[in-house]
């Protein structure tokens, strides 16, 4: 959550008067919205996938069971405990990410455009819609955008973080085979 307040977008509402609220950039918005909002499902199937990888190379693999065990460590020779312990750390670390990927995250705040803030804004779409009030949808539109890119920037840092570990995972593992023939 931190991370997300530092990032956070500097539009202010000061930035929204100013800016031309004609339809096409209203519509331009939609499509902004719909494509950040399919990144962080994008950046959700990447965890997924890599989660799904670690956990079957973790079940089936005995090299990858056996860096877990503490037994590895107390009789294997040097290289086997370094290339062992790498790569649990490397499969920890890469778990650890693409799950941190997918938890539940919440923008600065929210919008009517958000299922979770529908109760806090239902009034002032009702109120908006009875004035055809055009500029309320774009700040909407607006605001939700910056709360979905705040959300995805945050969703491919821990993306690229389990990528690496998989990465680097892999590497240990093979230099675990070599060592261990």
């Amino acid at each position: 959550m931190a991370a997300m307040e530092k990032t956070k977008s500097a539009i202010s509402g000061a930035d929204v008067q100013a800016l031309p609220m004609g339809k096409d950039y209203v519509e331009h918005l939609k499509k902004i919205n719909d494509v950040f909002y399919d990144q962080i499902k994008i950046a959700d199937q990447k965890a997924a996938y890599i989660f799904t990888f670690m956990l079957a190379f973790l079940i089936t693999s005995s090299e990858g069971r056996a860096s877990f065990k503490w037994q590895r460590y107390v009789d294997a020779e040097f290289p086997l405990v370094i290339f062992s312990g790498g790569m649990a750390l490397a499969a920890s670390c890469a778990l650890v990410a693409a799950i941190l990927v997918v938890l539940p995250r919440r923008g600065v705040g929210s919008t009517s455009l958000f299922w979770g803030g529908w109760a806090a804004h239902r009034a002032e779409v009702i109120e908006a819609g009875s004035r055809n009030d055009p500029d309320f949808i774009f700040r909407e539109y607006l605001a939700n955008i910056d709360s979905l890119s705040l959300i995805a920037r945050v969703k491919y840092r821990y993306v690229t973080i389990a990528f690496r570990s998989l990465i680097f995972m892999v590497l240990a593992y093979l230099l675990l085979l070599l060592a261990v023939s």
